[in-house]
């Protein structure tokens, strides 16, 4: 991210308090959205999950009066946030919002604003510090909410959003994060790439070894996958051993690179079980089949695309990755 940039972010009042390093982790969970003049950005009375912070040019907002005309409100200038309370209570739009002129924002999606606040619980306090020293009328109604909101954010929400064996998100999770994604029409954010991951002969682990070696097996292997895929990449356990990468905004080449690091790092796993009560420890190794599908077509077809790949890549041999 350029200094000029990071300049821009800690402007605005929501991100003021926090350090350079802090507003680079943050832009990671933030998209840009181009509007031109005129262009309405959601209407009165809409279900929002997103939160928008003006980063240049002019927003307006109005409300309909019961004759029919309009009433002006709120303009929005550069360092300015609003559509918080869609984030935090999935609240309807109090008015409609425009561009006044070509303006740039900066969007943060609830349901990346809520796995901002579970991964880095910190990054959500100073954000919510700054929703209250803006709002302090808000802070009036719900002086209780930060503190709530932390706790749910690192509990609630890990529970509703993860996998608790694996540590990874959920297929829940990986759904939301699809459908969003494709559903706000940039071609910046369609242009994604999804990993499906198998392990393979798994189930002559759980035969041989029993329930608790397929387990450990999958704990391993999340954690080793959770670690190589880095922000603002999404690594889930779809179902038994099956596993998924989705990667917004990056291409083939980049998915590729890192299917053979996430291949590599299952081979590279040291695992040992026992077939029963005094028998000697035996190693196993594991690999992985995966799966790569890359492009701007909507999430469902992105899916097909990647199971059809995996398919592929276990035809193929097994502890490969195949790509469409």
């Amino acid at each position: 991210m350029s200094d000029l940039r990071l300049d821009a972010l800690a402007a605005s009042r929501l991100f003021s308090s926090m350090s350079r390093e802090e507003l680079a982790l943050v832009e990671g969970f933030l998209e840009t959205r181009q509007l031109d003049p005129g262009e309405v950005l959601f209407r009165e009375g809409e279900v929002g999950s997103e939160l928008y912070v003006v980063r240049s040019g002019a927003m307006s907002s109005w409300v309909a009066q019961d004759d029919g005309s309009r009433r002006e409100l709120y303009g929005f200038h550069p360092g300015d946030h609003f559509g918080e309370m869609a984030v935090i209570e999935a609240a309807p739009r109090s008015a409609t919002c425009y561009a006044v002129e070509r303006t740039e924002l900066w969007v943060l999606a609830a349901i990346d604003f809520y796995r901002l606040v579970w991964e880095h619980p910190i990054l959500g306090v100073r954000i919510l510090n700054g929703l209250i020293g803006v709002m302090s009328h808000w802070l009036d109604e719900a002086s209780g909410f930060l503190g709530d909101m932390v706790r749910w954010g690192e509990a609630a929400r890990k529970r509703s959003v993860t996998d608790d064996l694996s540590g990874l998100f959920n297929r829940r999770f990986l759904d939301e994060a699809l459908r969003l994604r494709f559903s706000r029409g940039s071609p910046e954010t369609r242009a994604s790439s999804l990993l499906m991951l198998d392990i393979d002969h798994f189930r002559d682990i759980n035969s041989t070894f029993g329930p608790e070696a397929g387990d450990a097996v999958i704990a391993n292997a999340g954690t080793a996958f959770g670690r190589i895929v880095a922000e603002p990449g999404i690594a889930a356990r779809l179902s038994g051993d099956e596993f998924a990468v989705f990667l917004p905004g990056q291409g083939k080449d980049e998915a590729l690179a890192l299917a053979e690091r996430l291949r590599a790092a299952a081979e590279a796993l040291y695992l040992e079980f026992r077939t029963g009560p005094g028998q000697e420890p035996r190693r196993v190794s594991i690999s992985v089949s995966i799966g790569v599908a890359s492009g701007s077509q909507a999430a469902d077809s992105l899916v097909k695309d990647a199971d059809k790949a995996l398919y592929l890549a276990k035809e193929g041999g097994r502890n490969r990755v195949h790509s469409l």
